[in-house]
């Protein structure tokens, strides 16, 4: 395609927890190509101070891929964003240089430090505020457990991960707003700081740098970083929704209101897009969180653990093939045993097919013997999630919807699409895969003109990335048995 048909080059850059990638999406008026130039893993270390993220290595594996676009686009980008993972960030002392590596979510720094957060703003209080769902690693809590620290006392700016690698390619420091809203420190209702929540907890907002919407300017890429890509300058920076959830969930190619989606991957996603949050507190009980996505909405879901759970499980085995694992574990009954995916037993790195045995035995159901049967109890657990996840949602948000939209890299797993669409009772739409790096484009597209508002985006993707569909079977019957048992655990 040539500059003259109204085409562009961007480069998407997106992070997430167990490896990155580096796309080049080609956008004109009516067409959307996505072709991965480069992968690098993400592999976090364990030090004596605790788990951390190889933070160097990920910004190398950033410029090995912005040289990789440039070879592919004859060194010309048209403009490059960043997405990633959400609630870590870096620490910055006076002079801009880096303290430390970032702490990984799943270090266990933060155990018991909600309960010394909720000693001075209750949590009714903290979600009536933010809107955000308890999870012991929120950002708020990770800046609570660094106070004592020697590190935390010198810090003079706390960037999120993907404004962290931002910062490094343009020099220029910002804080994105769907990110920020995942550190329970944001308004959902104002759609900036929660002053008074941070004011009676003592956390000096003035750690963060000014927020940026996506779509706004965040700065060009330094003479080092073209020198270094072989990129042609100048090359613009745009903030992009850089929750990478955020930009999933912006190329949902959704065709009206009525839709529920599950954003799939290490975590699945699972809930609605709403145009205002729901703060009750049987929406609190109910672990929803309330955070920011594009033009205004909200994303209205719930965290579950995702595919995380096979992953650290085909680990554990020494990496088997798993096409063949799957096919092994379609060939399993059904919902002989399942486990909540959401519980917090199962964050933690290591012995993963032994947690979730122990689990089935606590629960009194029959314990997996073998690789296929915990594959299959793994994802009958995360569709039998998704099913409770899509279902509390419509009700709190007095939401109906009619089809579950399933995006990420689970669009891969057959199996797992046609056991959400049998559990939830509902039509799935499956793809696009890359939904965060799509997503990422488009605003970076949008940005130039190229698109026009969500639904305009959302129109592009509906005719340039075909889905596959999944009709549900069955009556549910089998399903609600299966979830009347974890709710007698």
């Amino acid at each position: 395609m040539s500059a003259d048909a109204g085409v562009r080059a961007y480069a998407a850059v997106d992070l997430g927890a167990s490896s990155g990638r580096v796309m080049v999406g080609r956008v004109g008026p009516d067409s959307l190509e996505l072709s991965e130039v480069h992968r690098f893993p993400n592999r976090p270390v364990r030090l004596p101070e605790g788990l951390r993220w190889d933070i160097l290595r990920l910004h190398r594996g950033v410029l090995d891929g912005l040289r990789a676009a440039g070879t592919r686009t004859g060194g010309r980008l048209a403009s490059v964003g960043i997405d990633g993972w959400a609630v870590d960030h870096g620490l910055l002392d006076a002079d801009g240089a880096l303290l430390g590596n970032p702490v990984h979510y799943r270090d266990a720094r933060t155990e018991g430090v909600a309960e010394q957060v909720w000693a001075t703003v209750p949590a009714a209080e903290l979600y009536a505020a933010t809107g955000l769902q308890y999870a012991p690693f929120n950002t708020l809590y990770q800046l609570v457990a660094a106070r004592p620290t020697v590190q935390f006392a010198r810090a003079a700016r706390a960037l999120l991960v993907p404004d962290l690698l931002t910062y490094w390619l343009t020099g220029e420091q910002g804080t994105e707003l769907t990110n920020a809203s995942t550190t329970q420190l944001i308004d959902p209702r104002t759609r900036t700081w929660a002053y008074g929540v941070a004011g009676r907890l003592g956390v000096d907002l003035g750690l963060f740098p000014p927020l940026r919407q996506p779509g706004d300017p965040a700065g060009r890429l330094r003479p080092e970083v073209l020198e270094e890509t072989g990129l042609a300058g100048p090359v613009p920076v745009t903030a992009v929704a850089s929750h990478d959830t955020a930009s999933a969930v912006a190329a949902v190619p959704a065709t009206g209101e009525r839709f529920a989606y599950v954003c799939t991957g290490t975590w699945s996603l699972a809930g609605l897009e709403l145009t205002a949050p729901v703060l009750t507190e049987e929406s609190r009980a109910a672990n929803f969180t309330n955070e920011l996505g594009l033009d205004g909405t909200v994303r209205y879901l719930r965290n579950i653990m995702g595919l995380w759970l096979l992953q650290e499980c085909v680990r554990a085995w020494g990496e088997p093939d798993l096409d063949m694992l799957l096919r092994a574990a379609a060939a399993v009954p059904a919902l002989r045993s399942v486990v909540d995916a959401g519980d917090e037993a199962f964050l933690a790195p290591g012995r993963m097919p032994e947690r979730i045995a122990e689990a089935c035995r606590a629960t009194g159901q029959p314990v997996p013997g073998t690789r296929a049967e915990t594959t299959r109890c793994i994802l009958d657990s995360l569709a039998l999630a998704h099913r409770r996840a899509v279902a509390d949602a419509q009700r709190l948000a007095r939401h109906p919807v009619d089809v579950v939209h399933v995006v990420g890299g689970g669009t891969r797993n057959a199996l797992l699409c046609q056991l959400t669409a049998d559990a939830c009772g509902l039509p799935v739409v499956a793809g696009p895969a890359e939904a965060a790096a799509l997503g990422n484009v488009l605003v970076q597209a949008r940005a130039h003109g190229l698109v026009g508002d969500l639904a305009d985006m959302r129109r592009l993707l509906v005719r340039t990335q075909p889905p596959t569909r999944y009709a549900p079977r069955g009556n549910g019957a089998r399903w609600r048995a299966a979830e009347a048992r974890l709710a007698a655990r």
